[in-house]
């Protein structure tokens, strides 16, 4: 039998996910490459060994998806599976265009192949763009099943850009776990408000070894998810998170649009600062395409330590990396604080970029004035700290989920914006969440 020459385009998440569930052990295919995007400095690796299983001693390698026709063309690929994240559907299609035009079959894998069933409840949270308010949801979600008297593991969407073999299945239960794997500052704003809670953590690569160990200590599972992603695990209860600041993208991005009509119960976050067409625009997209969704109104609002440090200062934002960059936003919780407590100015950091940070500016110029917490890696977050430290503000605004004076050496006074999701009238989370997992 003629093995199928099979290519995947990821972005060393669901690529990897997709390629453990359906292609490792199965003969009628021969995956001969990755290829690799959004993320920095995760091409010119292999997929190891010690993951690919028997069919692959070799390992797969990964390449930049800029050469991805001329892979096609080396391996005589037949067909390419689209396997990331937060991507316009016209993106999407354009890259099917770019596939089509030189022979190959173009593919998406859908939920039946690529959900894994767990013998535990699990509630899922995703949302339809990068930055829409996971994080807080998921952190309020695990809250109130706790106050049920649930024991809860959050399983984290994979962010594996180390050593992969080593990140196969990574538990996280304090800080120490988190230096000994080498975190960069992304796993960090995802891992750490979980312990802080005193919840456990799993993430890596192989998720179903991951969620069989996450199980033996679980009443609930709690997918954490990633960008737009859909689950990893077939949830009980699907929760996905909308973004009225960015009202009409749950249509217009894959694969927020399916989490949107996958969706149990929709949060229509950030109400409290969004123009009222604009929800209402949300709110039709829902009832069009996902009618028997349970709809709940949210904000998230922001807290400081001492916000009367800001009035009349020069700042300095740093927000969430990813919801500036691919996420689009242009400004986030650290913006709002600064305009919101008087801030006299808020300095332009671009002058005083360094590294990788200079360059994420240029790959991403809608970023303006605000400064990314990029840190992939040891490199940028030297990068990242050298250029807050040449900027000379009067004080730093830090509205990223971490701490980053946990992770940097910060030589100028800091505020710290935090944020949680408080619900808006019924119903609420605890209201589905006692119905679904009771």
């Amino acid at each position: 039998m003629t093995k199928i020459r099979v290519l995947i385009m990821g972005a060393a998440g669901r690529d990897f996910h997709n390629f453990n569930l359906c292609f490792r052990d199965n003969p009628a295919y021969d995956v001969v490459a990755f290829t690799a995007t959004q993320i920095p400095n995760i091409e010119g690796r292999t997929y190891p060994p010690e993951l690919t299983g028997k069919l692959y001693p070799a390992g797969i390698p990964i390449y930049a998806e800029s050469e991805l026709v001329t892979l096609i063309r080396k391996y005589d690929v037949d067909q390419v599976i689209f396997a990331y994240s937060d991507v316009p559907h016209e993106v999407v299609m354009h890259k099917a265009s770019q596939v089509l035009a030189v022979g190959p079959d173009f593919r998406l894998m859908g939920v039946r192949d690529t959900m894994l069933k767990s013998s535990a409840p699990v509630v899922s949270v995703c949302a339809v763009r990068t930055g829409s308010g996971k994080s807080q949801t998921t952190r309020r979600v695990s809250d109130i099943l706790r106050e049920m008297g649930k024991r809860i593991v959050v399983v984290r969407h994979p962010m594996p850009y180390g050593n992969l073999v080593k990140q196969a299945c990574q538990r996280f239960a304090t800080y120490e776990d988190l230096d000994r794997h080498e975190c960069t500052i992304e796993e960090r704003e995802e891992y750490e408000p979980h312990l802080d809670r005193g919840t456990i953590v799993y993430a890596g690569v192989d998720y179903e070894l991951i969620l069989r160990q996450a199980e033996k200590e679980a009443d609930v599972v709690l997918w954490d998810g990633g960008n737009n992603d859909l689950p990893f695990y077939k949830p009980d209860l699907h929760i996905v998170v909308a973004d009225p600041h960015r009202a009409g993208h749950e249509l217009r991005y894959h694969p927020g649009e399916s989490n949107l009509r996958m969706a149990d119960v929709v949060v229509i976050n950030k109400v409290d600062t969004s123009e009222p067409d604009k929800m209402e625009l949300v709110r039709s997209n829902i009832l069009s395409v996902n009618p028997q969704a349970t709809v709940i109104d949210a904000a998230s609002p922001i807290f400081l330590d001492d916000p009367q440090a800001i009035r009349g200062a020069k700042v300095l934002v740093v927000e969430d990396g990813p919801t500036l960059t691919h996420g689009e936003m242009s400004y986030g919780a650290g913006m709002v604080a600064a305009r919101r407590f008087g801030a006299a100015e808020i300095l332009d950091p671009r002058p005083y970029a360094v590294g990788s940070i200079a360059a994420t500016y240029q790959k991403y110029p809608n970023t303006g004035t605000l400064l990314p917490a990029m840190g992939y890696g040891p490199d940028q977050v030297h990068d990242l700290e050298e250029t807050i430290n040449a900027t000379p503000c009067d004080l730093v605004i830090i509205a990223t989920p971490i701490d980053l004076r946990r992770v940097l050496k910060i030589n100028r006074p800091t505020q710290r914006v935090r944020y949680e999701l408080q619900e808006i009238g019924r119903p609420t989370l605890q209201d589905v969440l006692t119905k679904a997992i009771a």
